[in-house]
């Protein structure tokens, strides 16, 4: 079982995966709380297009595709605000549009030395040492800023009108909570990939959810959940030459599961 850390890709991808077990979900309860389950597929769709920028600019993926991903979260939050269109219809809008941009990008790029589908799926065998502190330093930012605003993202996912009411500027913290799901998925797509990523942000949340627990007890559940999946699923994908972020939404899907026939043999 240890010899799997003599390598040191596998090292690198442990420690990115534990960093993307724990963000994920903290930021994905509040996206599931919201009705907003759709927007990290949204964010994910959109953070291709910036890959796809790399691969034309020869820039570095990870920071292009974050600083995409930034941008259309501030547009998708901006058109959302002004209420003249749907929340769902605006997902919508960005997942297709910036699905068809990212296909041209890269139709255009043809010959660039990129695996496409190591972003698309995921590829613990591609995360090096600048992907590594990508990483690290997204997942402290992300942490350290949902530790200091808990409480606003806690008022404004159950109830925004009353956290208007006492005081807490609904769309500052609104803008705060999609951004921090667009630097998620960024910080993810190396381990999980940009199609399963959304996946990892709700199902252990909704796995968690079914046991009834308190709010904070359930993150913790998701997070435990979220931890179970993204090990055991490098271990199999390592073992058995699979796309990892596949094998990982697999496991978490696994746990759902099981966790839905418990509660359904105990209720």
């Amino acid at each position: 079982m240890l010899e799997i850390f003599q390598y040191d890709f596998m090292v690198r991808a442990f420690i990115a995966g534990f960093m993307v077990a724990v963000v994920a979900p903290l930021i994905g309860i509040f996206l599931v709380i919201r009705g907003y389950s759709l927007m990290a597929d949204t964010l994910a769709h959109v953070s291709l297009v910036g890959v796809a920028i790399s691969m034309l600019a020869h820039g570095d993926p990870i920071l292009i595709a974050a600083a995409t991903s930034v941008i259309a979260a501030f547009g998708i939050e901006k058109i959302r605000a002004r209420g003249k269109i749907f929340g769902e219809s605006v997902l919508a809008l960005f997942l297709s549009g910036s699905l068809a941009i990212a296909s041209i990008f890269i139709s255009m790029a043809r010959g660039q030395n990129l695996n496409v589908l190591s972003y698309l799926f995921g590829s613990i065998t591609t995360v090096g040492k600048s992907d590594l502190y990508y990483i690290a330093v997204l997942g402290v930012i992300i942490l350290a800023t949902f530790l200091l605003i808990y409480r606003e993202l806690f008022y404004i996912s159950f109830d925004e009108n009353l956290a208007a009411a006492n005081g807490i500027n609904t769309k500052v913290y609104n803008m705060i909570l999609i951004v921090l799901a667009a630097l998620t998925i960024t910080l993810s797509m190396r381990i999980v990939g940009i199609l399963l990523i959304g996946a990892l942000m709700v199902i252990p949340v909704i796995a968690a959810m079914q046991f009834g627990l308190s709010f904070k007890k359930t993150i913790g559940l998701a997070i435990g959940f979220s931890l179970f999946s993204v090990v055991s699923g490098l271990y199999i994908s390592y073992w058995l030459d699979l796309a990892s972020g596949g094998v990982i939404v697999v496991m978490a899907l696994a746990i759902f599961l099981g966790g839905m026939l418990f509660n359904r043999g105990r209720s």
